[in-house]
């Protein structure tokens, strides 16, 4: 009987780290479209949403800000290869957006390089690099 208790344990642990590796990866998913779909419809204060609540803190958004945002309008959304992992509880994602500045009706592209990072205790994924940078450089 010994023989098989052993064997047995070591599945159930086995099955239970997939459970939260799988519930981690849908976390994830969920995550990455729900953000995606607020930046593609401009709902960039949804957007805020996903962003680290310390990263937030000290990267508070200006209304300045928020008043160029609200002159854009995301034309396009393209998450090239998806998220990679980058350590335990980290993945990286490079996404090129397009947007119209509905003033000039000019469009320009540019590219977000964002850092999820997996909050354990809250089971959540949070944004560690802000909002998209749509300043012309």
């Amino acid at each position: 009987m010994r023989r098989l208790a052993l064997p047995a344990l070591c599945f159930a642990l086995l099955s239970l780290a997939g459970c939260a590796t799988d519930k981690r990866n849908q976390a994830l998913t969920t995550t990455l479209q729900n953000y995606a779909g607020s930046i593609r419809w401009g709902d960039f204060t949804g957007a805020q949403v996903y962003i680290d609540p310390t990263y937030a803190e000290e990267h508070p958004l200006s209304s300045i800000e928020q008043g160029r945002l609200a002159q854009l309008r995301v034309t396009g959304y393209d998450e090239g290869g998806g998220p990679r992992p980058d350590g335990e509880d980290e993945v990286v994602q490079v996404v090129q957006i397009s947007v119209v500045n509905i003033n000039t009706q000019a469009e320009r592209s540019i590219v977000d390089r964002q850092r999820w990072h997996y909050d354990r205790e809250k089971g959540k994924w949070r944004l560690m690099t802000g909002l998209p940078d749509f300043t012309v450089h």
